[in-house]
């Protein structure tokens, strides 16, 4: 980035907004634009934008994708499920005991006992195989769906800087309906259903995408790994013609952003797709369709940093916090959020 930050002391949300006294779409908003900063509230954001521009957003919904399993020496540790594969293998990331990280000393044919009796065997690194893994390819024994098993034993996943537990209702989005995701699609969690009517009668379509967010990084600040997502032929028509009319195309978070530019070639057309998506974008590869993006709060070490930067640019992308250090904005699935309209 072209300025660095650092998160100041009481800076994290510790809860969601309800909790805290607000509505889901009482957090604060910053506004980031080349000539200048300007701060309201979530609810604010059809006042923000043009008619003529487009929102897309993220329909998947979160799973409780955390299970407490049992190592072979009888420690109970938690196992974050981040997706499934084609072939019903699962992805898991093994934590420490305290969940203060992964747990990187495990090897292929590791085994942890799951809620429901059976074993899960780690087969190999993802998506590299090898020793000192973050995600690992894993097999029940015998063979379950792991939605099965979560629908059963799973809850939601959680971090360290959140306080009291956390339900599955928090961590979803107004507009969920295809369920897939380990973690909240978290920059639309501040919509509500009177928000969505406002944005439409404004004159700005909300159309949707899929993608099925995996199990994220907060400790390793990895890029994500590969994600399964659709984007369907009524969006991609509509990005088209929205970038071809001189709107703008306002992607609700990262998952979006990955998602429209995983369907995005060269030629800037964006096209039907279903699949999987490894792009990791940056500055070595901006944004085609993205012109502009709503999102929250991320760590300073976060790759999550280096996509924002290929939508606005280094410059806007350190400007807003800069700003949200100094205007001391809340971090994290919880906080407060940033639009960004370079």
């Amino acid at each position: 980035m072209t300025a660095t930050f650092a998160v100041p002391p009481g800076s994290e949300a510790t809860a969601p907004p309800e909790r805290r006294g607000l509505t889901r779409d009482g957090v604060r908003l910053m506004t980031v634009r080349p000539d200048g900063v300007t701060h309201s509230t979530f609810r604010d954001l059809p006042d923000l934008l043009t008619p003529g521009d487009l929102l897309v957003v993220n329909t998947s919904a979160t799973l409780p994708a955390r299970l407490d399993v049992r190592r072979r020496d009888g420690v109970l540790v938690p196992l974050h499920v981040s997706t499934t594969l084609d072939d019903g293998d699962w992805v898991v990331e093994l934590r420490r005991p305290d969940n203060d990280g992964p747990d990187l000393g495990a090897e292929p044919g590791c085994t942890v006992q799951l809620p429901d009796g059976r074993a899960l065997r780690l087969v190999s690194g993802h998506p590299h195989p090898g020793r000192g893994s973050r995600l690992w390819r894993a097999r029940a024994e015998p063979p379950v769906p792991a939605r099965t098993v979560l629908a059963l034993h799973g809850r939601p996943i959680t971090y360290g800087y959140l306080r009291g537990p956390v339900r599955l209702a928090d961590a979803q989005n107004v507009y969920a309906t295809h369920p897939g995701s380990a973690e909240n699609a978290s920059a639309g969690r501040p919509f509500t259903d009177r928000l969505l009517v406002r944005l439409m009668a404004r004159g700005v379509p909300v159309v949707p995408v899929v993608l099925h967010a995996g199990v994220s990084s907060p400790e390793l600040h990895e890029p994500p790994a590969p994600e399964r997502f659709a984007v369907p032929e009524v969006t991609a028509r509509l990005v088209t013609a929205t970038r071809a009319g001189g709107g703008r195309v306002v992607a609700v978070g990262t998952t979006v952003t990955r998602a429209l530019e995983s369907a995005t070639g060269g030629d800037g057309v964006t096209r039907p797709v279903v699949g999987w998506t490894g792009l990791v974008l940056g500055p070595e590869r901006p944004a085609r369709a993205v012109t502009g993006l709503v999102t929250g709060l991320h760590a300073p070490e976060a790759s999550h940093l280096r996509l924002l930067e290929a939508v606005a640019g280094p410059e806007l992308v350190a400007r807003g916090y800069e700003e949200a250090v100094a205007e001391h904005y809340l971090w994290h699935e919880y906080g407060d959020s940033m639009l960004l309209l370079p």
